[in-house]
């Protein structure tokens, strides 16, 4: 008897609240079915009594009944509050939620990190103008006119700035030359690592129109090349990691002499270019990776910061941070860094 009461019931109260026009009256049907003396008050009086066994069931089919009603209600509420302005329910009781928090780009982190690595050797952050003239980007690096870095193919000349004694103005192509103007103003000794952003006239998976990149240049008494392999050694092992080598090869830099390339050991085969199998290494090919180039100072560059090379020699390197990120982490395309995507930024 009770049973088909609660069933009708229920029918009842949903029958009311599909018909209702108004707010008004969703309120009238709540107070009618669920209020203090509603109908499922008055049949919830009668649970205690049913004979034992029938009470149970009955009393979980009349909450079921009341959970019905009042998810028909709050739908109904819904739907009579569409296109009007909403009152968002709040539930002071919460704990309140924690805003998301950012953190550092990848390149600010790695800049920090190289900073850290060489101000240990005692090396001095400074950093120099991004729109250079050509003196310092070029004549003053002893680099000639025909030289193909000062095509207007390799880099960015900008119209109607000249300077009468320093030439064309430029975005500065590389962050060498800064170490003209660190010449100029500081007195050897001279430990100076600038970072800055560079422009050229390239854009792939590994090359950026702009990009950051750092310039190491020590200039002292009695300096040669092992102190630079020592510097290299060092910054390698704190950066990749201990198990890391660095190697120099000849080459041909304007401003350096003699010049180098620079390589570090690959982190994939630990530096002997094969796979434990024997197959020729998927990353390096023959063990190591190149990374950029170094040198000792040229003479001709020294005088022209105000230095005496017979007096004084000097070791330079240069790299980009975006490439020594990429080697450091596995990053095969270097537009991952600008795209500012989240789900890739967020790894790091």
């Amino acid at each position: 008897m009770i049973k088909n009461q609660i069933n009708n019931l229920k029918n009842e109260a949903i029958g009311e609240i599909l018909e209702a026009k108004d707010g008004k009256a969703l309120e009238e049907i709540r107070a009618r079915f669920l209020g203090r003396a509603g109908k499922i008050n008055e049949l919830t009086r009668e649970i205690p009594k049913l004979p034992k066994e029938e009470r149970a069931p009955l009393g979980k089919l009349l909450n079921e009944t009341k959970l019905t009603v009042e998810e028909a209600l709050w739908q109904a509420h819904e739907k009579f509050q569409a296109g009007k302005e909403k009152k968002e329910w709040f539930d002071v009781t919460l704990p309140g939620q924690k805003p998301s928090l950012g953190h550092l780009h990848l390149i600010t982190q790695a800049t920090r990190e190289i900073v850290d690595i060489f101000s240990r050797l005692g090396f001095k952050w400074v950093r120099y103008p991004e729109v250079e003239w050509d003196w310092y980007a070029f004549e003053g690096l002893n680099m000639p006119k025909n030289h193909p870095a000062r095509d207007t193919l390799e880099t960015y000349f900008i119209e109607e700035l000249y300077h009468p004694k320093l030439g064309k103005g430029v975005l500065t192509p590389h962050t060498s030359s800064g170490q003209l103007r660190e010449m100029e103003q500081t007195k050897p000794p001279i430990r100076m690592l600038n970072i800055a952003k560079c422009y050229r006239r390239q854009s792939d998976v590994s090359h950026s129109t702009m990009f950051y990149q750092f310039e190491g240049l020590v200039v002292d008494e009695k300096i040669n090349i092992t102190h630079l392999k020592g510097t290299l050694d060092y910054f390698f092992k704190q950066f990749f990691g201990p198990e890391r080598q660095a190697r120099i090869r000849p080459f041909h830099f304007r401003f350096t002499e003699p010049s180098f390339e620079v390589d570090v050991s690959c982190s994939e085969c630990h530096g002997v270019g094969k796979q434990e199998g024997g197959e020729v290494c998927r990353v390096c090919k023959e063990g190591w990776l190149e990374i950029g180039g170094a040198g000792m100072v040229h003479p001709n560059v020294l005088r022209n910061g105000g230095i005496d090379p017979e007096k004084y020699t000097g070791y330079a390197f240069g790299w980009g941070v975006e490439r020594v990120l990429m080697m450091k982490y596995g990053i095969g395309d270097i537009r991952l860094l600008f795209d500012n995507d989240l789900r890739f930024l967020e790894q790091f």
